[in-house]
């Protein structure tokens, strides 16, 4: 498995954003109001992998008082920072499609509402995908064991 580089998940957000914005134009009156609570659910899954990530590298680095951990689990904890990553970037892809379209409406109290709530589930779409792409590099295996000791 490849490292996730950050080009392609920006390249997602934007062309999903765009494809959001343009499809939500003729039906954005017929759509129910976008709840608010994506953002604290979005921002707790990335506390969550931000800490897993900060707790696996100090046990694959075998600081004192960690244990070891199971290779196959940093394998896990891999392949969810990446589906992680994949998935914020397009969430966070509709979430911008949505900002984009409500701030040309800025000026009715409904679509103001709708902005905020969509950019600041955008921003939590990113704190995401950044914790994900941390624990990813908190998974790999140092090459030299003298990586151990430096961090």
């Amino acid at each position: 498995m490849t490292p996730t580089r950050p080009g392609p998940l920006v390249l997602i957000v934007a062309l999903v954003a765009l494809l959001t914005w343009a499809v939500i134009r003729p039906f954005y009156s017929e759509l129910p109001l976008m709840p608010w609570t994506a953002i604290p659910t979005v921002l707790l899954l990335a506390i969550g992998e931000a800490y897993t990530g900060w707790a696996t590298k100090a046990r694959i680095a075998r600081k004192p008082d960690t244990k070891p951990v199971e290779p196959l689990a940093v394998a896990r904890l891999a392949a969810l920072a990446k589906a992680s990553a994949y998935a914020g970037a397009v969430f966070g892809g509709l979430f911008a499609g949505f900002a984009l379209y409500t701030v040309q409406i800025l000026d009715r109290e409904t679509p103001r509402s709708e902005f905020f709530v969509a950019t600041g589930s955008f921003l939590s779409c990113v704190a995401l995908i950044c914790a994900a792409l941390y624990l990813e590099h908190c998974c790999r295996i140092p090459k030299e064991p003298d990586d151990l000791k430096r961090d």
